[in-house]
């Protein structure tokens, strides 16, 4: 079944929506702050904060914005958050994960698992689907910035893992451990990524049907739209058609 991968475009719909929201400048300043928070104030020094920092201009979240985040970690000013990472299954059995920072880790689960139920999937342990997913680095560039081979041959020697080129631009995968290297090389090469981030990668994605597949784009809209909701990835694919319907 021909049809658009979750794991790519599930991501840019979301970009769409949240970014009329006003909301998501406060997800973006509150990773800001936790990575700041968690290793140095220096974005050249801390991988998590620049990748922070990135996502950030990416939505065109204010200069001064972005600062006032940072300092808030340096004054130890606000809520302390946890990092807490669920798993379980959606409609179809497809694999779910979304990774929050909540303040109320009580509400964050309730509101969770009550998404995942509604939905007709259900929560489950820590572990549970993560199997089927590989942590990896991600450096995005859009496609102008140089050929598919001038990005291949710079990804190799940079010391990634894999090239994926196609129109909507150019994705870089590099190891957890190698990650940060070949941003910088990237960066030195190309400049500024759009995107540069840890992510989790599923290892295979489904086809569904475009019923199932509607449940499953309602369900990420929901997760998507919880304050503490940061990040969410699922493994599977849905139809051109049911993308045109629901607006994606």
């Amino acid at each position: 079944m021909a049809g658009h991968s979750q794991f790519k475009n599930i991501m840019h719909r979301k970009g769409r929506q949240d970014a009329q929201k006003s909301k998501l400048f406060g997800k973006l300043a509150r990773e800001i702050t936790v990575a700041a928070k968690l290793g140095t104030p220096d974005p050249n020094m801390n991988p998590r904060l620049r990748a922070a920092i990135i996502a950030a201009r990416q939505e065109n979240m204010p200069k001064d914005n972005i600062e006032r985040a940072v300092k808030k970690a340096l004054g130890n000013e606000g809520e302390n958050y946890d990092e807490i990472r669920y798993e379980g299954y959606g409609p179809g059995g497809v694999a779910v994960i979304v990774e929050a920072l909540t303040d109320n880790r009580n509400r964050a689960a309730s509101d969770i698992r009550s998404f995942f139920t509604k939905s007709g999937g259900n929560l489950g342990e820590t572990g549970s689907v993560s199997f089927m997913f590989d942590r990896t680095g991600i450096i995005e560039y859009d496609r102008s910035v140089a050929s598919d081979d001038a990005v291949l041959d710079a990804a190799i020697e940079a010391g990634a893992d894999d090239v994926v080129s196609s129109e909507g631009g150019h994705e870089i995968y590099a190891s957890t451990e190698g990650y940060r290297d070949v941003a910088k090389a990237l960066e030195a090469k190309f400049g500024e990524p759009r995107k540069a981030a840890l992510i989790w990668k599923p290892q295979n994605t489904v086809a569904v049907d475009d019923e199932t597949g509607e449940k499953l784009l309602k369900l990420m809209d929901l997760l998507n739209e919880h304050d503490d909701v940061q990040h969410v990835y699922a493994n599977f694919e849905v139809s051109d058609a049911l993308l045109a319907k629901m607006g994606g």
